[in-house]
């Protein structure tokens, strides 16, 4: 049997698209057991030496999902926790690893599949990153080979979520760098320290305090004066005039309506109301 180095260059149209059964069931068990394949579609590589963005150029097959042949790197030897670190990050386990049934036999356990995210950084102190991985071993318990199959992707954004990535990053773009727009003048840019806005503030709300007293003094003012236009009252020192009185008659009996009553009786009684009417 002729063996195939390249199978997208012989095989026009050729999309590589296997289900996890075939991963499990025929390219990672026939490599665990040593078997050679027709053709070298999936290649070794401890994808741990390398970030996950450098990973595409390394595979041989694939244009959104890459796959490969990784041997087990573990820490403290054979049975150890394995080694997922690279040089810029590390590849974290998300849950715990799901069971995969065969399609033709739902009762019959093909292998596992664990899910791993890539994050920058060191442990603790992570950033987390779009970058995948499922990892499918066999359930054997005694392998001739520790090796395990990686399919590394990009997880897919939805455009809710990219959407509000851009909502975000607009609203801290407007926040951190104010706008010519937002300010009528350079006079309205603060360029001093927090101690000096301070006392800038403290300035301005004393002289608009003294503002308003003045204005406050003015009002009370012209109210004063309107006052005391519209009503003159004389001061306790000045004299006032003195109440004319028109002047009655002192002999009334010589009106002529009081000679008609006029009477020896009336004369005699008239110096006593001459001098009543008299005081």
């Amino acid at each position: 049997m002729s063996y195939q180095s390249n199978p997208e260059v012989e095989l026009p149209g050729f999309r590589f698209h296997p289900t996890e059964e075939e991963l499990l069931e025929f390219y990672l068990r026939n490599i665990v057991y040593g078997k050679m394949l027709s053709y070298d579609v999936i290649g070794f590589l401890n994808i741990y030496h390398h970030d996950p963005w450098d990973l595409p150029g390394l595979s041989k097959v694939g244009d959104r999902e890459w796959y490969f042949f990784v041997p087990i790197d573990r820490k403290h030897g054979k049975g150890g926790r394995p080694n997922r670190t690279t040089k810029n990050g590390f590849w974290k386990a998300t849950g715990s690893d799901r069971k995969i049934v065969s399609l033709s036999d739902q009762k019959k356990m093909i292998g596992f599949k664990k899910t791993l995210v890539f994050y920058k950084g060191r442990a603790q102190r992570g950033c987390k990153t779009d970058w995948v991985m499922n990892e499918y071993r066999l359930p054997d318990a005694t392998l001739p080979n520790d090796i395990v199959m990686c399919k590394v992707y990009r997880k897919a954004t939805s455009l809710k979520v990219l959407e509000q990535r851009a909502a975000m990053e607009e609203e801290l773009k407007n926040t951190s760098l104010p706008s010519s727009s937002s300010f009528s003048s350079m006079d309205t840019i603060s360029f001093c320290t927090p101690k000096q806005d301070l006392a800038v503030f403290k300035k301005e709300e004393d002289e608009e305090a003294m503002v308003k007293e003045k204005r406050s003094d003015g009002i009370a003012k012209e109210q004063k004066k309107i006052s005391s236009a519209s009503l003159q009252l004389p001061l306790g020192n000045e004299n006032m005039g003195q109440l004319q009185i028109p002047k009655m008659l002192t002999d009334w009996t010589q009106d002529q309506f009081w000679a008609q009553l006029n009477s020896p009786w009336f004369q005699n009684l008239t110096p006593y109301v001459a001098n009543i009417l008299n005081f």
